[in-house]
C-alpha cells in the first residue's frame, strides 16, 4: 500500500512538471508570435518632452512692434511659437519672457499646458498686468503649437475639428468724407468681402478735421497728440452709414467701431440713430470703466454690440456674457492669456448665445492671427474675424502665414499653428519705443482709451 502511494505521488509530480512546461511553452510561443508584429503607432504613446528654453524674438517688419515667443524643447528640432505682442510696451514684455518665464518654465513637461498656464498666472502673485498677460499668451500659444506638431495635427483638430471650411472676416473701409467711404466699401466688395467696417477718418473721426484745436494753439499736450471733435463725429457717422447704404445696397454687412471715445449717453444716442441702417455690430461703445452702462444700452437699442478688446482679465467677460449685455466677444487672444483661456470664454459664450469676434489688428504677429483662426475654425459660436493683410517684409520674416481669399481667412494646413519665423530676417527690422495713443478734446482733456 505504501509503495502504491509513493508511485501516485511521483506520477502527480511528473504531471505538474509537464503542465508547467506546457504553459511555459504556450506563453513562450505567444510572446514570440507577438514579437513578430510591430506595435501600432496609436498604441505607442509619446515620450515625455521638456521645455529647454523660453525666449523672445522682436521685429517690426510692418511698422508695429511684434514680439514672438519661441519655446525650445529637449527633442532636437522641436519648438513652438506664440504671439506676445504688446506693441506699446514691447521691451517690458521681452524682459518678462526672458528673465521670468524662462526660469519658471525650463524643465516643465510641454504637454501640461493647463498646469503651466495656471502656474504662470499666479506666479507673480499680483496677476493680469498687460505685460505679464502678453508674455503668458505667447507661452501658451507656443505650447499649443508644440502639441499640434507632436500630434501631427493642426491645432484646430486638437480643439475639436472644423465647424466651417474657412473663417469669414471683415475688413476696414473708410475715408475723410462719406463719398470716400463709399468708394472704399465698393472696392472691398469687389474683392469678395461681405462684412466691412466703415470709419470716417480714424477712430472717433480723428484726422477728418484739419482745423487746429485750441489746445494746440495754447501749446498744451504733446506735438503728436491727436484731436477729436465729438460733435462732428456724432453728426458724421449716421451720414456715412446713410451714404454707404444708399450706394452699396443692403446686402453688405456694415460694422463700426466707436473705440470707447464717447461719453456713455452720446454713445447710446448715436447707436439708436444707426438702427435704421442695420449694422452687423457696433464695437466698443463704452470704456471698461463704464461697463454698467451696457444694461441701459441693451434696453434702448436692437443694434448688436461687440466689446472686450481692452479687457485684461479673463474674468471680466463673465458678468457681461451671463447678462447678455453684448453679442460679440472681442477678445485679444494674444493679450488675454492665449488659446487656453480664450477657448474657455468661447465655450461659455455658447450657453448664452454670445459669439466670437477676436481682435486681429496689425500689431499682432502672424502667429497670433493663426491662433485666432484655429479657434475660429473649431468653435460653434463663431461670429466674425477681423481680416489681416501682410506686407512683403512680414512675409519675409514669417512663413506659413494665414491667407485671405474672397473675404475668408485660411490657415496653413500643417501640424501646429502653421507659422514659422526667420530670425535673421526678423533682426533686419528692429523695434522701437514709440507709441502714440493720445487723443484730446478741444480743451486738451485726454479721451480714453
Amino acid at each position: 500500500m505504501k509503495n502504491m502511494k509513493n508511485e501516485r505521488r511521483e506520477a502527480l509530480k511528473m504531471l505538474g512538471l509537464g503542465t508547467s512546461a506546457g504553459l511555459l511553452s504556450l506563453f513562450g510561443n505567444r510572446a514570440e508570435a507577438m514579437d513578430r508584429y510591430e506595435t501600432p503607432p496609436y498604441a505607442k504613446g509619446l515620450a515625455p518632452v521638456k521645455i529647454k528654453s523660453v525666449r523672445a524674438i522682436a521685429t517690426a517688419p510692418q511698422g508695429s512692434n511684434l514680439i514672438t515667443v519661441k519655446v525650445e524643447t529637449t527633442e532636437p528640432g522641436l519648438y513652438g511659437l506664440g504671439c506676445a505682442t504688446f506693441t506699446q510696451r514691447a521691451f517690458a514684455v521681452i524682459t518678462a519672457i526672458e528673465k521670468y518665464l524662462n526660469e519658471l518654465c525650463v524643465g516643465r513637461d510641454v504637454d501640461q499646458i493647463e498646469d503651466t498656464w495656471q502656474s504662470v498666472y499666479v506666479s507673480s502673485y499680483w496677476r493680469n498686468s498687460a505685460v505679464l498677460n502678453n508674455a503668458l499668451s505667447g507661452l501658451d500659444q507656443a505650447l499649443w503649437d508644440i502639441k499640434g506638431k507632436r500630434a501631427g495635427m493642426p491645432v484646430y483638430q486638437l480643439l475639436g475639428g472644423k465647424c466651417r471650411f474657412a473663417v469669414p472676416t471683415y475688413t476696414h473701409a473708410g475715408g475723410k468724407t462719406p463719398e470716400e467711404a463709399v468708394e472704399s466699401v465698393k472696392k472691398f466688395m469687389e474683392e469678395g468681402f461681405r462684412y466691412i467696417r466703415i470709419q470716417q477718418g480714424g477712430y472717433g473721426g480723428v484726422g477728418s478735421i484739419s482745423a487746429k484745436p485750441d489746445f494746440k494753439e495754447a501749446g498744451f499736450g504733446g506735438e503728436t497728440d491727436n484731436y477729436m471733435n465729438e460733435r462732428f463725429y456724432l453728426k458724421s457717422v449716421p451720414e456715412m452709414f446713410a451714404a454707404v447704404r444708399k450706394n452699396c445696397g443692403d446686402d453688405v454687412q456694415l460694422l463700426h467701431d466707436i473705440h470707447e471715445r464717447l461719453q456713455p449717453m452720446d454713445a447710446i444716442n448715436l447707436i439708436k440713430r444707426l438702427e435704421e441702417y442695420s449694422p452687423f455690430f457696433v464695437e466698443d461703445p463704452f470704456s471698461p470703466e463704464n461697463m454698467k452702462w451696457f444694461k441701459l444700452l441693451r434696453q434702448t437699442t436692437s443694434v448688436p454690440l461687440a466689446m472686450g478688446e481692452l479687457f485684461n482679465n479673463v474674468n471680466e467677460f463673465l458678468e457681461p456674457m451671463v447678462n447678455q449685455w453684448f453679442d460679440y466677444i472681442r477678445i485679444h487672444v494674444s493679450q488675454i492669456g492665449g488659446i487656453t483661456p480664450a477657448m474657455k470664454v468661447a465655450r461659455l459664450g455658447e450657453f448664452f448665445n454670445v459669439r466670437t469676434a477676436w481682435h486681429g489688428p496689425g500689431d499682432v504677429t502672424p502667429v497670433g492671427h493663426a491662433a485666432n483662426a484655429h479657434i475660429d475654425l473649431a468653435v460653434w459660436n463663431f461670429g466674425i474675424q477681423e481680416a489681416v493683410r501682410f506686407n512683403d517684409q512680414t512675409l519675409e520674416v514669417f512663413s506659413g502665414c494665414p491667407t485671405m481669399k474672397k473675404g475668408y481667412m485660411y490657415v496653413n494646413e500643417v501640424p501646429g499653428l502653421g507659422v514659422d519665423i526667420n530670425e535673421k530676417a526678423a533682426a533686419k527690422y528692429p523695434i522701437t519705443t514709440k507709441s502714440n495713443w493720445q487723443v484730446r478734446k478741444e480743451d486738451g482733456t485726454i479721451i480714453r482709451p
